[in-house]
């Protein structure tokens, strides 16, 4: 991608490319539609419907293509409580209770950019909850320290391990196929039929085995994960990274696009795509009061 070699940080003497600011705006666009979905939900409501609002907000604003449908989770599945195989991760008739946890995960491509989020909530109050979502701060801090160190994949994912260790949880994403903690994401090309696959786009799932295959004769993955097929420095490109943490029956992510490049700088090498975002607002609010 083509885009990585000179893209410059938010906030550095420099603006993003073109590219990367499509990037951003679909990433936008899917947190602004997790926003709105996650305003509207009340008791009773259930997964499959909140992942038909998530659907049925994005298409209004013009997306027909996905890397995957949206997910919707609720309770102790926000944890992926006893998931085993794949298909524990589609929406269910669970029914959204005063106090529980949610996630709404999606994964729009808008004009050939694609984003992949995911957005934490609860209904109420719920203290481990809010706990669990400031503890992930850290994760945000040491992921992007870590990658301009240029560390190996694998090392950065033990070091998250080890991390949620210390803070008490236990690690979530493990539970994803595959155990991914990331994966790249890239343009895709506009059709005017995109269909899905097991809830996944044909397109993304082309690119992303493309990726893995010129990756593997040059030696690197387009999956993130504990296993020795990451064991590399980070790939320039974009990764969407989601830290997932568990405690007890709730859980707690989220996801977002890095930027990594072949910068020789270490402020240009990595950087957040995008710091207006839903869990670093409440951060920063958090801090500020």
């Amino acid at each position: 991608m083509a885009s990585v070699t000179s893209a410059t940080p938010p906030g550095a003497a420099g603006e993003l490319t073109a590219g990367l600011r499509g990037f951003r705006e679909v990433q936008r666009l899917a947190y602004a539609c997790a926003e709105a979905v996650a305003a509207q939900l009340k008791p009773g409501v259930t997964e499959r419907a909140a992942a038909r609002m998530q659907r049925e907000w994005l298409r209004e604003r013009g997306v027909r293509d996905w890397f995957h449908l949206p997910f919707a989770w609720f309770g102790d599945r926000t944890a992926f409580a006893d998931f085993r195989v794949p298909l524990q991760f589609f929406p269910t008739h669970c029914e959204l209770e005063p106090g529980m946890a949610f996630i709404l995960d999606m994964a729009p491509i808008h004009n050939g950019y694609t984003a992949d989020i995911g957005y934490s909530g609860c209904l109420g109050l719920n203290p481990v909850h809010d706990r669990l979502l400031a503890d992930l701060e850290a994760h945000r801090e040491l992921i992007l320290r870590e990658v301009r160190e240029r560390r190996p994949l694998r090392e950065i994912y033990a070091d998250v391990d080890r991390l949620m260790v210390r803070q008490g949880y236990a690690n979530r994403h493990r539970a994803y196929p595959f155990g991914v903690i990331a994966h790249k994401v890239d343009r895709v090309r506009q059709r005017r039929w995109s269909p899905t696959l097991f809830g996944f786009g044909t397109q993304s799932l082309r690119g992303l085995a493309s990726d893995a295959l010129h990756g593997h004769r040059d030696g690197w993955s387009p999956l993130w994960s504990p296993y020795r097929f990451s064991d590399h420095p980070p790939q320039p490109g974009l990764w969407a990274v989601e830290p997932h943490l568990g405690f007890r029956g709730t859980g707690a992510k989220f996801e977002e696009i890095l930027v990594v490049t072949d910068s020789k700088d270490p402020q240009e090498s990595a950087f957040w795509l995008d710091d207006d975002l839903p869990h670093v607002r409440r951060r920063q609010e958090e801090k500020a009061a």
